[in-house]
């Protein structure tokens, strides 16, 4: 049980620079009271003390903001960071290792009693603030929950979901989405540089565009020299677009490049 609350502890000093001793985390951090609270009421929930359990989480709520159902499933070194008004479901399923942001709620979207209703989470797996994870559905090892997603269906191991409805970015490496180094570092909000599928696609088209008109430009001229040595004068052919307008860097700039 120590070796377990000291896991805790060190897990809040290692994902928060804001937190500096030991005393500090254990007096002030509701996320971690929310935790400990947690485990007895789960404790009286699976053991069939079920308006105790209610009870004890009723009271978590009240002092912490951060409402887990007694019947969800905690793991261990999970962090509720700041974490107010965070809603965790009766099924949900919270992997080791998690950190959830303030205003997450992993919810259900069925109203049926007695079936997986509520998200699961993998192993070391950020949900950033705001965030709506709804639905009976795994969200895999490592995963990443953009801030403000509603993500309604399954999330891979190592990919990152942003944006309503959540689209998904696949890992790149098994790991991360934005993964560069062996061991990558802990990503405070799970924020990346590359989250955001809509401005990848059209930073694509960006450099497409910028391209096709560059062989355009070629090949005009190409024709114009083919044309004046054909017909031995200065001629022109019409519509030549030999120079280049379109401005691919600033456009990538707008988009975040």
């Amino acid at each position: 049980m120590f070796a377990r609350i000291r896991s805790d502890i060190q897990c809040v000093l290692e994902r928060d620079p804001a937190a500096r001793s030991t005393w500090e985390v254990i007096t002030c951090y509701p996320g971690l009271h929310a935790v400990w609270l947690h485990r007895p009421a789960h404790w009286c929930w699976i053991h069939s003390f079920k308006w105790l359990g209610r009870f004890i989480s009723h009271i978590a709520r009240f002092l912490t903001g951060i409402e887990i159902h007694p019947g969800a499933k905690v793991g261990d070194r999970v962090f509720f960071d700041h974490a107010m008004g965070v809603v965790v479901g009766e099924t949900a399923e919270i992997g080791d290792g998690c950190t959830i942001y303030q205003g997450v709620t992993l919810g259900g979207t069925s109203l049926y009693k007695g079936t997986k209703r509520h998200p699961t989470l993998g192993k070391d797996v950020v949900v950033s603030a705001g965030a709506k994870v709804l639905g009976g559905f795994e969200v895999g090892d490592g995963a990443k929950i953009g801030s403000n997603a509603v993500v309604i269906k399954p999330v891979p191991a190592g990919a990152t979901a942003v944006g309503i409805p959540a689209r998904i970015i696949p890992s790149k490496t098994g790991e991360s989405a934005d993964v560069t180094e062996a061991h990558p570092k802990f990503q405070a909000y799970g924020i990346t540089q590359e989250d955001d599928p809509l401005s990848q696609a059209m930073r694509g088209l960006i450099d497409k565009t910028g391209s096709q008109e560059h062989q355009i430009a070629l090949l005009w001229a190409a024709i114009e020299k083919l044309a004046c040595e054909q017909r031995g004068d200065d001629c022109v052919p019409p519509d030549a677009a030999k120079e280049e307008h379109f401005e691919a860097d600033k456009l990538n700039q707008l988009v975040g490049k």
